[in-house]
């Protein structure tokens, strides 16, 4: 008798077990694809999402998509792009040689943003991967050279005194989640508060603002930057300690107003050196591109588009911190 119940045991244990999987089937049959990326924002709110949901594999389909939408026509205007593969890659290392393959073929031009993709994975053996896709890409022979033998700047040592920068930073946290690229972002803060140099304040004032735009948005960022706000330095806490002020309690447009009072005196009151606003023009011209705007800035969208990255861009902050002329 207790034989027979240890086989009716495991009959039914079975029949659980099948049922169980017919219903997983089932509903993974029920799940609709994912939306095809036929347009810019469909792109960005996967970025905007990606490190809640990851999903790498869709990472060349995207890449092809940013190309043929011109995302990539300006290399110096893409820095969200190239931080955001970059921080794929870097997170996938078993995946990817395999994701950078699927990339293939694609224009010259194109290949800049993934030579320097590569260069920011923060792979251990991103030298190697680089080395495996040399002759697919000669007419990029000077840049790849320059970035493995150390003449061009890895992610981590990327100066943020431009756009580029600050964006490639932020499209890095975007793919990870990674607290390193917000780490090198806070630093910056400090700049928000310099009455010298009328670049690094604007720079400071961008960086301030999209850390309180996003953190209004994101918990865990956030709970981040409350966690390191007792380690920063004097020049960087109290700019901080503002920011999460500003995302708690969504009064954002502050941050806004005392960069702009400070950039006007700054250019007022400063050396004609420092009251050049040329590049300004040209970084701004991205956020056209895209046809994107910060969630909540003027409390609503832009040209139809909602802002799905939420107020990552630099370009973006750009736009709405330049002082009127």
């Amino acid at each position: 008798m207790r034989w027979l119940g240890g086989v009716a045991g495991f009959v039914i244990a079975m029949l659980l077990a099948a049922f169980l999987a017919d219903i997983a089937e089932a509903a993974k049959k029920k799940t609709p694809p994912p939306p095809p990326f036929s347009r810019p924002e469909i792109v960005l709110n996967w970025i905007n999402d990606y490190r809640l949901n990851p999903t790498p594999e869709r990472l060349p389909d995207a890449f092809k998509a940013m190309r043929e939408q011109g995302q990539f026509k300006e290399v110096e205007q893409s820095g969200i792009y190239v931080g955001f593969i970059a921080g794929v890659l870097g997170a996938n290392p078993d995946k990817a040689e395999k994701l950078v393959t699927a990339m293939f073929p694609m224009p010259p031009p194109d290949q800049v943003v993934l030579v320097k993709a590569i260069a920011y994975s923060g792979l251990a053996d991103w030298k190697e991967l680089m080395g495996k896709f040399v002759e697919r890409m000669p007419a990029r022979k000077v840049i790849i050279e320059r970035y493995l033998y150390g003449k061009l700047p890895v992610l981590r040592d990327l100066p943020l005194d431009s756009p580029m920068g600050v964006d490639a930073n932020w499209g890095y946290y975007f793919a990870t989640g990674s607290s390193e690229p917000i780490q090198r972002l806070v630093r910056t803060l400090a700049w928000s508060r310099d009455k010298n140099n009328v670049e690094k304040l604007t720079i400071g004032s961008m960086v301030k603002w999209t850390l309180a735009q996003n953190a209004s948005k994101d918990h865990d960022l956030l709970g981040y930057l409350k966690t390191s706000l007792p380690h920063q330095p004097e020049p960087v806490e109290k700019p901080l300690a503002e920011v999460i002020e500003a995302a708690e309690t969504f009064e954002l447009a502050s941050i806004r107003k005392d960069a702009l009072a400070s950039i006007e005196e700054l250019k007022t009151k400063g050396p004609e050196s420092a009251r050049n606003f040329s590049w300004w023009g040209q970084a701004g011209q991205t956020v056209f591109a895209l046809g994107c705007v910060a969630a909540g800035v003027m409390g609503q969208v832009y040209m139809g588009v909602p802002c799905v990255v939420g107020g990552a861009l630099s370009n973006v902050a750009l736009k709405y911190l330049t002082p009127a002329e």
